[in-house]
Order: C-alpha cells, then sequence, then structure tokens
C-alpha cells in the first residue's frame, strides 16, 4: 500500500534523516508499520531538529510545499503566489497513492479536503486533532474543513477521527482516541503526599491560546497564601519573554521555572515527581499532556474544553475549572484541605489514562487501513 500525508507540520531535514514533531511522529511511525509505502506532503526545511523533535522509522518520499498562512492581507497575496505548487503536489501525491491520509485542522488540511473530493473511489481517513465541539467558536477555515469531511457526499471513502463523543454526526465521523504510552510503561506509582514543596507543572507551547500566564498567576496566588509551591514549565514559544517578565514582576523567580523545549524522557519524569497538572488551555482536541499526566497520578486542574471533560469524567478524574487565576488557586487550595478527595481522583486517573496504550492505537490504526 502507498500511503500519502498532507499535513501543515513543519519537517526538518537533517543527516539524511527528516524529522518533525515528536507526538506526530510518534503516531505516524504506528500507521507506517502498516504500510508498504509513504509519501508526505508537508513543509520542509534544512535544519537541525529540536530536543522535542524526532525522525520518521521509515524511509519517505517527500513531496515539499513552502508554508503558507491565510491570515491577513499580505499573507494572503504570498500565498496566491505559492498554491499552483502546492496543489500540484498534493494533487500528484493523491494521484499516486493507495491510501489518502489528511491532517486536521490547518492550511495544507484545508487544500487536502478540498483536492480528495476529485479522489472519491480513494479510501482515506482523517485525522482531526483539533476541537470538534459542534458549539466551539472555531475559524471559518476550520469550520469549512470540518464540514467538508464530515459529508459522505464530498468526502467518500472516508473514516474521520475524532476526540470525544457528539451528538448528530454523519456516518464518516468515529470518535477516537491517541496514546503515547506502551504496556511496558505500566510501572507502579504512588500518589505523591500533599506536603510542601508542592509542585505543579505546565506543559505545552507557550502561545495566548494554551494561556500559561494562568498557571504562573494561580501559584502567585498561592504562594502570597504562604502556599509553598514551584512551578515548572516546559515548552517554548512567543510569549516566553512575557512570562519571564511577569515571573520577575511577582517576585517568583524561586517558584517559577521555565525549561524550554524538552525531551519526551525528561517530561515523563517531571510528571513522577509532580502533584498538579495546571492546563488552562483555550482550545484542544485530545490533549495529549493532560493524558500523560494522569497516566503518572498527577491531578490535572484543566479547562472544560473539547474532550477534557470527557477524559476528567466531568472532574472526577481531575478539575475543571475556570479560565481564572483564584479558581485555580482555590481547586489546589481545596485539595490541600482534603488530601484523600485528591488521592481518589489520582488514582482513578491512572485507571481511565492507563487503558489508551500504544498497543491499543496501533491495532485500531490497523483496522482503519
Amino acid at each position: 500500500m502507498r500511503f500519502l500525508i498532507v499535513t501543515h507540520v513543519q519537517h526538518k531535514a537533517h543527516g539524511g534523516k527528516i524529522y518533525a514533531y515528536g507526538p506526530y511522529v510518534r503516531e505516524m511511525n504506528l500507521w507506517f508499520k502498516h504500510v508498504d509505502e509513504v509519501m508526505v506532503v508537508a513543509p520542509l526545511r534544512e535544519e537541525a531538529p529540536s530536543p522535542i523533535d524526532e525522525p520518521y522509522a521509515k524511509d519517505v518520499r517527500f513531496l515539499r510545499v513552502p508554508a503558507f498562512s491565510l491570515i491577513g492581507a499580505s499573507e494572503m497575496l504570498k500565498t496566491l503566489v505559492k498554491l499552483p505548487l502546492i496543489k500540484t503536489q498534493i494533487f500528484r501525491g493523491m494521484l499516486a497513492a493507495d491510501h489518502i491520509h489528511l491532517r486536521l485542522p490547518g492550511n495544507m488540511g484545508l487544500l487536502g479536503s478540498l483536492i480528495q473530493t476529485v479522489f472519491p473511489a480513494k479510501p482515506k481517513t482523517v485525522k482531526y486533532a483539533g476541537n470538534w465541539d459542534p458549539q466551539s467558536a472555531q475559524p471559518w477555515s476550520y469550520r469549512l474543513q470540518k464540514k467538508i469531511v464530515s459529508s459522505p457526499v464530498l468526502t467518500r471513502h472516508a473514516k474521520v477521527l475524532v476526540y470525544g463523543e457528539w451528538p448528530g454526526q454523519s456516518s464518516n465521523i468515529v470518535p477516537f482516541f491517541t496514546a503515547s504510552y506502551s504496556e511496558t510503561d505500566k510501572e507502579p506509582v504512588e500518589v505523591r503526599d500533599l506536603q510542601a514543596p508542592l509542585r505543579a507543572l505546565f506543559v505545552g507551547s507557550l502561545i495566548e491560546g494554551k494561556r500559561p500566564a494562568l498557571a504562573v498567576d494561580a501559584v502567585g496566588l498561592l504562594r502570597s497564601r504562604d502556599i509553598n509551591i514551584r512551578l515548572d514549565i516546559y515548552g517554548d514559544g512567543p510569549v516566553r519573554t512575557d512570562l519571564e517578565k511577569r515571573i520577575a514582576e511577582q517576585k517568583l523567580n524561586d517558584a517559577v521555572r521555565l525549561h524550554g523545549k524538552q525531551s519526551a524522557e525528561t517530561v515523563r519524569e517531571a510528571y513522577k515527581q509532580a502533584h498538579f497538572l495546571i492546563f488552562p488551555s483555550r482550545s484542544e482536541g485530545w490533549p495529549k499532556v493532560v493524558a500523560e499526566a494522569m497516566w503518572w497520578k498527577c491531578l490535572p486542574v484543566t479547562t472544560r474544553v473539547s474532550a477534557v471533560p470527557y477524559m476528567l469524567d466531568e472532574g472526577r478524574r481531575g478539575s475543571l475549572v475556570e479560565p481564572d487565576a483564584e479558581a485555580i488557586a482555590r481547586e489546589i487550595t481545596g485539595y490541600l484541605q482534603n488530601p484523600s478527595l485528591y488521592k481518589e481522583k489520582a488514582d482513578a486517573a491512572a485507571a481511565w489514562s492507563r487503558q489508551f496504550t500504544l498497543e491499543r492505537f496501533e491495532r485500531e490504526i490497523a483496522e482503519l487501513l
């Protein structure tokens, strides 16, 4: 089987290998076990990988395209110049493929979802990694992608993998999940005693939508109330400088540490030591960091977004809070006053998360191909 991926994920060529964002690559390597050849249509540049990047486990035929944006008039004009090449590469890939795999939402996903309509007989899988909630506010391009791929008329012979279970969906839609850990990772782990110093984590890109500043502010509030807590932030992004200023202004340099991008192994060890994951994100699909924290009995305190209420069983396996520093601080304080509830939820979180292993994920992928 010749398997085609169309994705917006930025790839890096270095030392004869192709690298990309680690969690994405680890997932795709599982798909590759069940196919003969792989083609990828995506942006690619010559650059050394970062610690969070990983290489594909299989040789791929790369159909290189430039990155592009649909935000702003100048970017739209640049995109018009790039479009003929991008559309040609996607069409070439789809023409040669036996199975088309689209990664949505994203700019490449939008073009891919449009172009796949001229290949109705070819089998397709669509991984929608964003928020599928029909009631959520979405950019117009995301709404258009969802409309196209969910239509059995426009998108034939397709299975669209979405996070969560939503009413009134078409026959194309398949509720799905993702996984980070193997059966062999099910090592025993004890719930941490709620003794000082408490340890909290934020894991994710440092962008406005993830709201890392709320995690900093919540820790600042707790420290001002004589609660000895520290926050370790794993990730990087455009708001890092603002976070550094915020930390300095609140005199939290001894309580908050920015680690930047780190390997999956480093973050795993952090989960094992931490009491809480603070993750007040604005938009998610199936946030892996929440499921990973749950696996290691690091209790999530997170916003009610997309599949997260399902993951946390409406708060029975963690805390669902408003995107507010006071609400986060109040929730953590409540656990200090009720450690048995903390233990009960942390145990339940791990029991649930450990159902979703890489082995199960791979079995379900095999059934899709």
